[in-house]
């Protein structure tokens, strides 16, 4: 009993190969301003050829440098990984396939050595050595936006960057930005995409807000989804005054007379 010890190998190499190739991909995409999750999920979406419909493809069409990380990716699995891979397995089983106890210890083995790689590349301390000799080579060898947007927005203890619609019956419509008093709750509005389709980045507090807009905000998680909630009216009012005062105004709890 014999195992294709080749087809294996080469297996585990085109493996290991596309988790590096994933792993760049990610990382080049994150230093553009996307979040890891979304991140890694568009760079193994554009190497399968999956390509998955979603809010974040849009935004990587839309911005010349994720496009040609993305387009790359999608010329190497089209030309290459996933060819191979499926090659080699078609190999591995035509050469497995005679012998029914060198098959299932051969599949044994491949798997075994897929898990091994994948709890590799887990391991904390590779994935830290790995992202720094990354984000290295491509500060060094490449002109992307290398800036940690993450980093600098602090997006982390709670602090995110949302999108809000705005609707009719909703707080902040019709109002201006001076009026709103967002930032004495700890939000900042970055940008407003208004419902005729301009969009006023770092608006200033004579924007003002109507239904169907939209505000890009950055704030704590939890006072951005009360914000988004926040219908008009005195309760609306109250909710603002106990978030400007640093209480918890929680969506759906009637707030303490003042």
């Amino acid at each position: 009993m014999s195992i294709p010890i080749a087809p294996i190998i080469t297996v585990l190499i085109v493996i290991l190969l596309s988790m590096v190739v994933t792993r760049v991909a990610t990382i080049a995409l994150t230093l553009t301003g996307m979040s890891r999750q979304a991140a890694r999920f568009q760079a193994r979406s554009a190497l399968t050829g999956a390509g998955f419909t979603t809010t974040e493809s849009e935004s990587v069409v839309n911005h010349p440098v994720r496009r040609r990380i993305v387009m790359t990716l999608m010329l190497m699995g089209s030309a290459g990984i996933v060819t191979v891979l499926a090659s080699v397995m078609l190999t591995f089983a035509t050469t497995a396939s005679s012998d029914t106890g060198s098959s299932t210890l051969a599949l044994l083995t491949l798997a075994g050595g897929t898990l091994g790689l994948l709890s590799l590349m887990k391991l904390r301390p590779v994935d830290r050595a790995l992202s720094r000799v990354i984000r290295l080579g491509l500060r060094r060898f490449t002109d992307l936006d290398i800036r940690d947007y993450a980093s600098l927005l602090e997006i982390h203890g709670g602090y995110a960057v949302a999108e809000l619609l705005v609707g009719a019956n909703d707080w902040v419509a019709g109002h201006t930005l001076a009026e709103l008093r967002l930032n004495d709750e700890g939000v900042i509005v970055l940008g407003v995409q208004h419902d005729g389709g301009e969009y006023e980045g770092a608006p200033d507090g004579e924007t003002r807000i109507a239904a169907g807009d939209v505000l890009i905000v950055y704030g704590r998680g939890d006072q951005v989804a009360e914000l988004d909630v926040r219908e008009q009216g005195s309760l609306g009012e109250a909710h603002h005054r106990q978030a400007t005062e640093g209480r918890d105004a929680r969506p759906g709890v009637p707030p303490e007379e003042p």
